[in-house]
């Protein structure tokens, strides 16, 4: 019996030794959590960032969409500008702007997390990693997809993955809603054809952002429909050919160093564009681009731009929409 008695108390012993162990471990990794990235890098955060550097306006949005401006450090140079951005008001709550900066500018920002798209120059990633500073890597997004996957790994690297889902589900309820009314009020037959002429002018075609909202604004992509795809150059010559129902001009000033009228002229007033629908008839708009290029959550207020500015009031959108679950 005596013997019994022994192993029961160094069986409790080893329990107990176990348990505090196990305590021990889930106090040392409270907080931390690992991220992979588009390219498949661990990032390994001991706590929740503070100080986010994004260097797009894509991925600014997104983490605004998830966090309040105070944890952000720096965001894009054209963030607070009303012709290229839809948070402008949030922006302007962000201490520094930043374009293309170089790496000592990165660094003298002390940041917690820099966030990059794949499509930028990445050749400072590295280094930022060798100085003990966490860089997440997301897609260049090119379709709706693309947008939710970078959702889903910002949400994460910022810790807030549920805050994520959150952002998603919005978005698909805004989507759902606004493919029924567009099948209700705008039947096929009375789809019109739209070309976008951007600033960037290999953008617009199959394969970009701006293709996948013209499909649920119910509009007809000249530039998809014709084959282009992303990264090939619209001519003045194609525009003709496609002869569309609606030209779309851009927004874009770059806070008035860029002179839009004239980009705008060069097209309106051209003679060989003359005898286009779009021009004899009218259907000239300027979307928000802050809204159409939206490669965040605000994707839904670009398609709902495009449905605007082609079908009218009944899809009317005001300045300065943000899809948000910050709380």
């Amino acid at each position: 019996m005596k013997n019994y008695k022994i192993l029961f108390i160094l069986a409790i012993a080893v329990i107990m030794v176990l348990v505090s162990g196990c305590s021990k471990q889930e106090t040392v990794s409270a907080g931390e959590y690992d991220v992979t990235d588009c390219h498949g890098t661990v990032v390994h955060f001991k706590e929740k960032p503070s100080r986010i550097v994004t260097l797009t306006i894509g991925t600014d949005t997104i983490v605004l969409g998830l966090v309040k401006p105070d944890r952000m450090i720096a965001c894009n140079r054209n963030l607070d500008d009303p012709n290229s951005s839809n948070v402008v008001e949030l922006a302007k709550q962000i201490p520094n702007k930043v374009r293309h900066p170089k790496l000592e500018e990165l660094v003298a920002l002390k940041p917690d997390l820099v966030i990059a798209a794949d499509w930028g120059n990445l050749e400072y990633v590295q280094s930022l990693r060798d100085m003990g500073i966490n860089v997440v890597v997301v897609r260049g997004a090119k379709n709706l997809a693309d947008i939710k996957e970078n959702i889903t790994l910002i949400s994460a690297a910022v810790g807030e993955p549920e805050k994520g889902q959150q952002l998603i589900s919005k978005m698909d309820e805004h989507l759902t809603k606004l493919k029924e009314k567009v099948d209700r009020l705008v039947p096929p037959e009375q789809r019109k054809r739209v070309v976008l002429i951007s600033v960037v002018q290999n953008y617009g075609g199959k394969d970009c952002v701006y293709d996948d909202e013209c499909q649920w604004a119910g509009v007809i992509n000249g530039l998809s429909e014709a084959g282009l795809h992303r990264g090939i150059k619209l001519t003045k010559e194609m525009i003709a050919k496609i002869n569309p129902d609606i030209i779309f001009l851009p927004s874009f000033s770059a806070h008035g160093t860029f002179d839009n009228q004239g980009f705008k002229d060069s097209y309106i007033h051209d003679p060989s564009l003359q005898h286009i629908k779009a021009i004899e008839n009218n259907g000239i708009r300027e979307p928000r681009d802050g809204y159409i290029y939206a490669s965040s959550q605000d994707f839904v207020f670009g398609a709902q731009e495009i449905a605007y500015c082609v079908y009218g009031d009944e899809f009317k959108l005001d300045a300065q929409q943000h899809l948000s679950v910050a709380e």
